[in-house]
């Protein structure tokens, strides 16, 4: 029997407000993605106001297998009282790595980029993670992307010698 799904929970940090994704969220957040510079590692582009809909209510459904959870947020500025960027974790029963991870990605629009936003997040995410009995947190980013790696190690991630899909594997694997 698989472990019940872990549900997204607001999660505040110093400046920011990790709210569960939400479908109404697009809108504002195709404007924040817009950036077709926020695609140079991870490919694709930008999707417009529709069509990120149309994901949103994808992930907030839920993934298909019950062993998974996708939790979602977006990251509200309270001092702009705006949203800026995404978190999210993949968390399974049935991690590759142990018996229970989960895989984060994060992503901070390019106005907002360059003032420790993706870096209190992650760090904020990862928290709430270790809460929840997580022990393996694991993200995969290009080996270019300096940017990613020091919210990764902000985060307390270590880089590993594992690639995926010509990505660095960085991990933090906590003791039970």
């Amino acid at each position: 029997m698989s472990e019940p799904r872990v549900p997204a929970e607001t999660v505040r940090t110093a400046r920011l407000d990790l709210l569960p994704l939400r479908v109404e969220h697009a809108e504002e957040m195709a404007v924040v993605l817009s950036d077709p510079a926020l695609h140079t590692f991870i490919g694709g582009a930008p999707l417009s106001p529709a069509d990120l809909r149309a994901r949103y209510e994808r992930l907030v459904a839920g993934s298909p297998d019950p062993a998974v959870s996708w939790c979602n947020w977006v990251l509200r500025l309270r001092a702009e009282a705006r949203l800026v960027g995404t978190v999210q974790a993949t968390i399974s029963a049935r991690h590759p790595l142990d018996d229970h991870g989960a895989e984060i990605a994060w992503t901070v629009g390019a106005p907002w980029q360059g003032r420790g936003f993706a870096s209190e997040a992650a760090k904020g995410l990862v928290d709430w993670l270790g809460r929840r009995s997580v022990r393996t947190v694991v993200a995969h980013i290009h080996p270019a992307h300096a940017d990613s790696a020091a919210v990764a190690a902000a985060a307390g991630l270590a880089p590993t010698d594992e690639e995926q899909d010509g990505e660095t594997r960085w991990r933090l694997t906590s003791r039970p």
